[in-house]
Parts: C-alpha cells; sequence; structure tokens
C-alpha cells in the first residue's frame, strides 16, 4: 500500500477542487438532476463542515466531509480518484471521518448515496454501516439508499 496522509482541507484548495469537480461530474453522468444530493463547494465551506483530503506527494487523492447535523454526523462528498483506488484511501477516509464524528460526541452517522454506486456501498458496509431510512430533508428517490451506523 501506497502511504498517504488524512489532512483537513479548504474544499477551494486547487487540488480538492479537482476532485469535488470529478465526482460532481460523475454523479451527474449517472442519475438524474434532481436525485444529486451533493453539496456545492461553497456548502463544503460553511460552518458545521469538516472537510479533509488524501494525499500523498502533494497530489490530492481522495476527499470526505462530515456534516454536523442535530443529533448526528452525516458523510458528504466521499470520493476517491479512479486512479488512486484500491489502495485503502476510501477505508482510511471513513476511518477518519468516523473518529472526527467520535470526538464531536455524534452519537450516529448517516449518509445518502446512488443506488448504484455498489462499491460505495460495500465499503460502507465494512466499516459498520447498514441501510436504513430515509433522513434529514431528502426526498423520496428510486436512486437514492440511505444508511446509519451508531458510534
Amino acid at each position: 500500500m501506497s502511504e498517504f496522509t488524512i489532512r483537513r482541507a479548504n474544499p477551494r484548495e486547487a487540488g480538492a477542487t479537482a476532485l469535488l469537480q470529478a465526482s460532481h461530474g460523475l454523479l451527474d453522468s449517472m442519475f438524474p438532476g434532481d436525485s444529486n444530493h451533493y453539496l456545492s463547494i461553497d456548502g463544503l465551506c460553511m460552518p458545521g463542515i469538516h472537510f479533509f483530503v488524501a494525499e500523498r506527494g502533494g497530489r490530492s487523492l481522495g476527499c470526505i466531509a462530515l456534516a454536523e447535523r442535530k443529533g448526528y454526523g452525516e458523510l458528504k462528498s466521499m470520493f476517491v480518484n479512479p486512479d488512486a483506488r484500491g489502495m485503502g484511501i476510501g477505508d482510511a477516509l471513513v476511518d477518519h471521518a468516523t473518529d472526527v464524528a467520535r470526538e464531536r460526541d455524534l452519537g450516529m452517522l448517516k449518509l445518502e448515496s446512488g443506488n448504484t454506486l455498489e462499491h460505495a456501498h460495500r465499503l460502507y458496509r465494512r466499516h459498520g454501516f447498514s441501510n436504513c431510512e430515509r433522513f434529514g430533508e431528502y426526498p423520496d428517490s428510486p436512486h437514492s439508499i440511505f444508511m446509519e451506523k451508531a458510534l
């Protein structure tokens, strides 16, 4: 496994922005617009959002955000550059966000994911997430699945 580090980052940094744009482009190509619930780059800069980047040699390889909600944390903007997959970055990002959620005394983690993103679903299940009911302000959509994990 190649070495990489995870750090808190500004979503407006060039590497982070490139990851987010790649993620948004992929989701836009896979799902109808009204079924995409990713946060904009500006939205990821709001209070209560903790944004992290995995990098190696100054190159951003993956990202994740933890949004503090009332009574729980929500994972957002999880993405690993396709050429960096298989290095354990996704696992490390989920672990890092989970650790931050525990430090913030959030008792539960939740997420919304596209229904066909099976690799992501397997990643989340490896980390103890299971399917749950729709939460927050998400609309009913056949393109979404919801998952949660008690901390």
